[in-house]
């Protein structure tokens, strides 16, 4: 590009050369002629890669997986209206994982918005859609605003909360030429320090504590040193929500998985959440009843994270990592929690755990197979259920899930991002064949990116927890069955290698070989009806709450 091309870009040089500035070096896209100029300026930004998958559902989860594996802002594009809404699916993935997404969403004319006219990709509102599944948003009303728009929902994405945002660019403001703009990339805002008085009050009610747990939430991954500085010096037990596993690595003594929280949260007397919702996603109520003589205290730096049904006794409004250190610095060390007591609950969990019998060997399989760095994108499948609890995440990172969306098909388009950001690391995709059935296409971009995603379809022939629920509530089933593919010929005919593995020691021996293998493997593995995971993943007791484990607990 010239001097004089500087002064006279286009909206879409504009935007690419934004892009550039705020450090993207991936963008997830669909093209469609209403980002025509963006595409087309983007060819003369090589340092951006693009991937280009088969759905603009794929855009959104890829830009997910990226953002959730690497903390960075993952970046995605699509046309607006059918283009838009595909994508939905993935943002509100993104919202209710905090994973911090920035959605460039194509517009019809600037002129014809809301006329309701019938211009291509119209729909009524697309700004509002965008509003209810974004923490910021703006519709680009004039060409001399698109580098600042971009900088600023770049920067909001990663500020406070991460969630995604939004920009809707209309596609004549995209051809529009004007003189390049004065906006300059920005900074996150600064993380948010703890307010002292709520310090001192929160560390005074730790120190009366006979027994106090630690629980955390996705909020708290990046605060992973500061919850092992606490829990060492209070020798206090720390419980992962879903979001949060790996934020202290399982393998650390005081680092326990939900099912061995019952007895904790039992036991416990006081409860301090750190960057976690703490609700029951299936019910209305918090996770843990707090009317039951236990104090709470809530660490979020979302303050609507404090609201009823949650009852703090302190409520501190921070940034995890600093709220956390603040506590550390301020509470007395005491004793840790006894390494028998604590090897005895574990053991008790990990017995419950591998009742399941082949539903825990296929989990078992799964982390012997997968290097410690290594990711898996976990599914709405049997065995990725009791991967929730299950499956020992020793990082950071590595353990992606659906949080409360719960989104069907999500897994193996969220992986292929994930494979990007892991730049060369493995990762392992599990599936049911029907959550599979959602982006089975994505075959096309695993191949053509050579992406190093293994992906393991556990192949029963129905949606298998809703016929296992159907059998158990009504004692019969009903469009539960799946006209499945020849998962082989699927495979050969996308150039992807295929694997078929008939028990858990095949799978972990072909989970191994893949892992120094180049580019995507498809792995089919036939299952039967599985034990039940569901009474294992329960914060609350099983029934009649002490009486569920043995007393020595």
């Amino acid at each position: 590009m010239t001097a004089q091309d500087i002064f006279t870009q286009t909206g879409g040089q504009a935007l690419a050369r934004a892009l550039s500035a705020t450090g993207t070096r991936d963008l997830f896209l669909l093209p469609g002629i209403q980002l025509d100029y963006a595409v087309d300026a983007l060819v003369d930004h090589p340092e951006i890669a693009l991937y280009v998958p088969r759905h603009e559902q794929t855009v959104s989860y890829m830009a997910d997986g990226f953002a959730r594996v690497t903390g960075e802002v993952g970046v995605g594009m699509v046309v607006p209206g059918p283009g838009m809404l595909n994508a939905t699916a993935g943002l509100s993935t993104a919202y209710a994982c905090n994973a911090p997404v920035m959605m460039l969403v194509g517009q019809i004319h600037s002129q014809a918005i809301g006329k309701g006219y019938g211009n291509l990709h119209e729909i009524t509102d697309q700004s509002g859609v965008l509003k209810g599944l974004t923490k910021w948003h703006e519709q680009v009303t004039d060409r001399s605003r698109i580098e600042a728009a971009v900088f600023e929902a770049h920067a909001q994405a990663r500020s406070g909360r991460p969630r995604p945002t939004a920009v809707e660019l209309p596609y004549d403001l995209l051809i529009a030429k004007a003189g390049a703009g004065e906006a300059q990339p920005l900074a996150p805002a600064a993380a948010k320090a703890p307010d002292a008085k709520a310090v001192d009050a929160a560390a005074a009610l730790i120190d009366k504590a006979r027994f106090p747990v630690i629980y955390v939430g996705g909020g708290a991954m990046d605060a992973g040193p500061e919850v092992q500085a606490l829990a060492e010096r209070l020798g206090a037990a720390v419980v992962a929500s879903d979001n949060g596993r790996g934020v202290l690595p399982d393998v650390h003594p005081l680092s326990f998985n939900a099912l061995a929280g019952r007895v904790l949260f039992d036991k416990a007397d006081l409860v301090l959440v750190i960057g976690s919702r703490f609700m029951d996603i299936m019910t209305p109520d918090a996770s843990w009843p707090q009317d039951q003589g236990k104090t709470f205290i809530y660490l979020n730096i979302d303050p609507a994270d404090f609201s009823p049904p949650r009852l703090g006794a302190v409520c501190i409004e921070a940034d995890a990592a600093l709220g956390t250190a603040a506590l550390t610095a301020s509470v007395a060390r005491r004793k840790a929690l006894e390494p028998s007591r604590a090897a005895r609950i574990k053991a008790w969990a990990q017995g419950l755990i591998e009742s399941t019998g082949v539903l825990w060997d296929y989990v078992s399989a799964l982390r012997s197979a997968l290097p410690d760095d290594g990711i898996l994108v976990n599914e709405l499948t049997q065995v990725g259920y009791l991967s929730r609890i299950a499956f020992e995440t020793r990082a950071p990172r590595t353990l992606i899930g659906p949080g409360y969306q719960g989104t069907l098909g999500y897994g193996f388009p969220t992986a292929l991002g994930a494979a990007v950001g892991g730049r060369g690391r493995r990762v392992f995709s599990i599936t049911g064949d029907g959550g599979f059935g959602w982006g089975l296409q994505e075959l096309a971009t695993a191949a053509r990116y050579q992406l190093p995603v293994t992906l393991v379809v556990f192949n029963d022939g129905y949606y298998g927890n809703v016929r296992a629920i159907q059998s158990r509530t009504f004692g019969r089933n009903a469009i539960t069955e799946l006209a499945n593919p020849r998962f082989e010929d699927l495979a050969r005919a996308f150039g992807v290698d295929y694997a078929r593995a008939g028990d858990p020691a095949t799978l972990q021996s072909v989970l191994t070989e893949s892992v120094t293998a180049k580019g995507p493997l498809l792995v089919e593995a036939p299952v039967g009806p599985m034990a039940s995971p569901w009474p294992l993943l329960r914060l609350q007791p099983m029934g009649g709450g002490a009486a569920d484990w043995p007393a020595d607990l």
